[in-house]
């Protein structure tokens, strides 16, 4: 049994699947209280992996995305394969980084939370990182293209963080835009959902 929190078919709104139909498995809980976390992931239901899978496979998208929460405080090699065999789609995770991953996830976005309000200072987990998605809260950038298997290849996005505020939230992304242009190793990434108004 899984705690999930919700099952939706959405957009992906960030990062490099941008724009990608996609069916979002939100788990519940996660080890860290980020002071900028805008989801809702603490209520949720126990499912088991056949319910799961059935849930996912009503979509016709070609993509599952594991998120949160934190979504590897739940999951293992054997739901990963259920799901990839069951639904015949590709497997994405979208995680903080804290712990270690299945060999079998097709994509890796790690979002580390280093240095910020609510998260524990840790070391990347994951022994591959396709994505790495930092919000820019400011802090310092110049390590993250050094951490642990972050390799050349690994794409890394830099995503204004968002504020209710809207005086604040356009310094953000005014912020981010500048270090975007002065540093071309990192890409914009932005919350099309939020400009789109969907999940």
């Amino acid at each position: 049994m899984r705690k999930i929190n919700e099952i939706f078919y959405s957009l992906q709104g960030e990062g490099h699947h941008t724009g990608v139909p996609s069916v979002f498995v939100r788990f519940s809980g996660c080890n860290f209280k980020c002071s900028f976390c805008d989801t809702d992931h603490l209520p949720g239901t126990m499912m088991t992996d056949e319910e799961i899978c059935d849930a996912v496979s009503k979509f016709p998208a070609r993509w599952i995305i594991l998120t949160g929460g934190e979504p590897s405080l739940w999951i293992d090699k054997e739901f990963v394969a259920m799901l990839k065999e069951k639904t015949g789609k590709k497997v994405a995770i979208e995680t903080n980084g804290s712990r270690a991953l299945p060999e079998n996830i097709d994509w890796v976005t790690v979002s580390p939370k280093f240095g910020l309000e609510g998260a524990s200072d840790y070391t990347l987990q994951p022994s591959r990182i396709d994505e790495l998605k930092v919000v820019d809260c400011g802090q310092d950038l110049s390590s993250y293209p050094e951490l642990p298997n972050v390799s050349p290849s690994t794409l890394l996005y830099l995503q204004p963080c968002f504020v209710e505020d809207e005086v604040l939230c356009r310094s953000n992304r005014d912020r981010t835009i500048k270090r975007v242009l002065e540093n071309p190793r990192w890409i914009l990434s932005v919350q099309t959902h939020r400009f789109l108004e969907i999940q």
